[in-house]
Order: structure tokens, then C-alpha cells, then sequence
């Protein structure tokens, strides 16, 4: 797998992520909470690191948070 890395960020949807979950008044525990209810893997410091750029997304992560926000995966990735 090769990754690709601008020396910014390691991710193109932490400002997304994080637009999203506070326009629906979450805080990266309760985004986190949401994702293990839906059986995902996640904790708040996930939450953190991708929103910060800190972390790479895997594509199944994109669509957790896709299902999660309820909005189209390309729109996260746009």
C-alpha cells in the first residue's frame, strides 16, 4: 500500500468530520460512543487524531463515518 502524505495532513476529511459532529452538537466522545453503538471501532482519541490530521483513514473508517453522519462517503472525500 502506498501512502500518500502532503507533510500537513494524513487525511482529507478531518475538517468534515469535524464540521459534522458539531453542527450535531457531539463531542468526540459522543461521535465515538455513536460509531461503537454501530459496531465500529473507535475511540475519542481517534476522533482527535483525524480531525487534528494527525491520523490516515482507511476507506472502511470513511464509510463508518459516512453511515454514521448519514451522508454520502463522496461527500467526505470531496
Amino acid at each position: 500500500m502506498k501512502i500518500y502524505w502532503d507533510g500537513k495532513s494524513k487525511n482529507i476529511i478531518g475538517d468534515k468530520v469535524k464540521k459534522l459532529r458539531t453542527e450535531k452538537g457531539l463531542t468526540q466522545k459522543g461521535l465515538a460512543e455513536m460509531l461503537q453503538l454501530e459496531g465500529y471501532e473507535f475511540s475519542d482519541l481517534t476522533i482527535l487524531r483525524i480531525e487534528n490530521g494527525t491520523r490516515f483513514v482507511p476507506d472502511y473508517e470513511v464509510k463508518a463515518l459516512s453511515h454514521v453522519f448519514r451522508v454520502n462517503y463522496e461527500y467526505l472525500l470531496d
